[in-house]
C-alpha cells in the first residue's frame, strides 16, 4: 500500500507570541468585574469566530505530502446552519449565545422561530444517510444537525420539538435510514423513522452512560457503548431488545486484561460483522467477533506515531483500514487490521485539517471521511481515495517525467500555506 505520513506544524514567531499575550488580556479583562455583575446566562462553550481562510489554496491541501501519492484531500468546513442574507434597508437581529446554540425557539404562541442560527457546539456522533444527508449529534445543543451538502441547507431534530434529549453523543444510520441517537444522561437510545419521526427509546435497562454507537447491518446488532458500565450493550436492531455485554470492566483497578475495558468510548463494525471498540482509557483498540469473542488489540499510551492519547472516534473505511480520532494529540491515525500504522494527519489548531479535540470520525460509502471537533465546534469533510484509486494514480504518475510535476501544481498543508503568507 502506498502510504507516507505527513503532520501539519506551524512555526510560531515572536510577534505572534506577544499578538496572543495582548489578546488574551483584553479577554480575561472582563472577568474583573465579574461579582459585580449578576450572571443570568450560564457561560458558553469557547468558541472561535470561524476563520478566514481565504488565502489557503484548499483544493491543493491532501495527505502525505508530493512526491507521495496522495491518500486524503480536504474538502470542507461546516460550522452548522448558513447565516440568511439581511434584506436590503433591514438591521441585521443581535442574537445571545443562547439564541444561537438552542434546538428549540418559540414564539408566545408556541410555533417555531425560523430567524435563527443554530452553531455547532459540542459536535460528536456522525451517520450519512442514503440520500447523503450528513447527521451530527450536538451534546450541547442539544440536537441532531442534517447538513444536505448538495442542496447546502440544514435542519435540525431538536430537543422538546421531535424528541426529548438530555446529553446526545453517539449517532448512527442504518441502511433503511433510520436514525438511532445514543443519549448519555437519559441511558437509552432515540429510534427516529426515515421522515425523522420518533419511534420509540430502549435501552434504558441495559445502559448506565453510553456513548458510541454503531450498527452490523449483516447480522442486525446494533452496539452501543457504555462508559460508565465498561463494556459495549448489544441489541437486536429492529426489535431492539438486548442481546448481551461484549467484554466488561477489569477485575481490579489497573487491569489490562483482553477483554476489559477502562471507559470505553466508541465502536465501529466491518464488512465481516467484526467489532472495534476504542478503549480510551487504556489507551487501545480491542476487535471482537459478530459473536463478542476477543480476536485481538493494538495500542499503547504515548504520543509518537501509532501511539494513543485517549482514542475516541473510530471508523472502518472501504478498503477495511481502521480511522481512530486522538483527542488529546489532535490527530487522526490510520491503521491496518494488524494495528501497523499506515497514515496520520492532524495537529491542534484551527487551519483546515488542524483538530480542536477531535471525538467523531466517520468514512461513509462515498469515501468521504468527517470528523467532528469538541473544542472548535466545527465539522471537518475530508476525500479518501482507495487503494484503488492510489494505485491507479501512481501508475499514471510513473508514466510522466519528473519534470511534469512543478512546485506550482504541487499540494501543500493548510499550516505551510498560512506561513507562505
Amino acid at each position: 500500500m502506498m502510504w507516507g505520513m505527513a503532520m501539519t506544524t506551524i512555526k510560531f514567531k515572536p510577534i505572534t507570541i506577544w499578538v496572543a499575550i495582548i489578546a488574551l488580556v483584553f479577554a480575561l479583562a472582563p472577568y474583573g468585574h465579574a461579582k459585580k455583575k449578576k450572571q443570568e446566562e450560564p457561560p458558553a462553550p469557547k468558541k472561535a469566530a470561524k476563520l478566514d481562510h481565504s488565502q489557503i489554496d484548499t483544493s491543493k491541501l491532501v495527505w502525505p505530502l508530493p512526491p507521495d501519492v496522495p491518500r486524503i484531500k480536504f474538502m470542507q468546513e461546516i460550522y452548522g446552519e448558513s447565516k440568511p442574507p439581511v434584506p436590503a434597508g433591514q438591521k441585521k437581529k443581535k442574537q445571545s449565545w443562547m439564541d444561537r446554540v438552542a434546538g428549540l425557539q418559540t414564539t408566545d404562541t408556541g410555533a417555531l422561530k425560523k430567524d435563527y442560527v443554530h452553531l455547532l457546539g459540542r459536535p460528536y456522533g456522525i451517520g450519512v444517510d442514503s440520500k447523503n444527508r450528513v447527521y451530527v449529534a450536538d451534546s450541547f445543543v442539544s440536537a441532531v444537525f442534517v447538513f444536505d451538502l448538495e442542496k447546502k441547507e440544514t435542519k435540525l431534530l431538536r430537543n422538546g420539538a421531535e424528541a426529548k434529549f438530555g446529553t446526545i453523543i453517539g449517532l448512527t444510520v442504518d441502511s433503511a435510514d433510520r436514525v438511532f441517537v445514543v443519549d448519555a444522561v437519559m441511558h437509552r437510545v432515540a429510534v427516529f423513522n426515515p421522515q425523522w419521526k420518533l419511534e420509540t427509546y430502549f435501552g434504558d435497562d441495559n445502559l448506565e452512560h453510553p456513548g458510541g454507537v454503531a450498527i452490523d447491518e449483516e447480522n442486525r446488532f446494533l452496539y452501543v457503548v457504555d462508559t460508565a458500565g465498561q463494556r459495549v450493550a448489544v441489541f437486536d436492531a429492529d426489535s431492539f431488545k438486548f442481546q448481551r455485554y461484549v467484554g466488561g470492566p477489569p477485575k481490579s483497578v489497573g487491569d489490562d486484561d483482553p477483554a476489559t475495558f477502562s471507559k470505553p468510548s466508541n465502536v465501529a463494525v466491518d464488512k465481516e460483522g467484526n467489532v472495534y471498540v476504542s478503549d480510551t482509557m487504556n489507551n487501545r483498540i480491542q476487535i471482537f467477533d459478530a459473536d463478542g469473542k476477543f480476536i485481538s488489540m493494538f495500542g499503547k499510551g504515548g504520543d509518537g506515531p501509532g501511539d494513543f492519547a485517549r482514542p475516541k472516534g473510530i471508523a472502518i473505511d472501504s478498503d477495511s483500514h481502521i480511522w481512530v480520532a486522538d483527542a488529546f494529540t489532535n490527530r487522526i491515525q490510520i491503521f491496518d487490521r494488524e494495528g501497523h500504522l499506515l497514515a496520520f494527519f492532524g495537529t491542534g489548531g484551527d487551519l483546515p485539517g488542524q483538530f480542536g479535540v477531535p471525538s467523531g470520525v466517520y468514512v461513509d460509502k462515498q469515501n468521504r471521511a468527517f470528523v467532528t471537533e469538541q473544542l472548535r465546534g466545527r465539522l471537518q469533510v475530508f476525500r479518501y481515495f482507495t487503494d484503488a484509486e492510489a494505485k491507479a494514480m501512481k501508475d499514471e504518475k510513473d508514466k510522466k517525467s519528473p519534470a511534469a510535476v512543478t512546485a506550482e501544481s504541487a499540494p501543500q498543508t493548510a499550516a505551510a500555506a498560512a506561513e507562505n503568507k
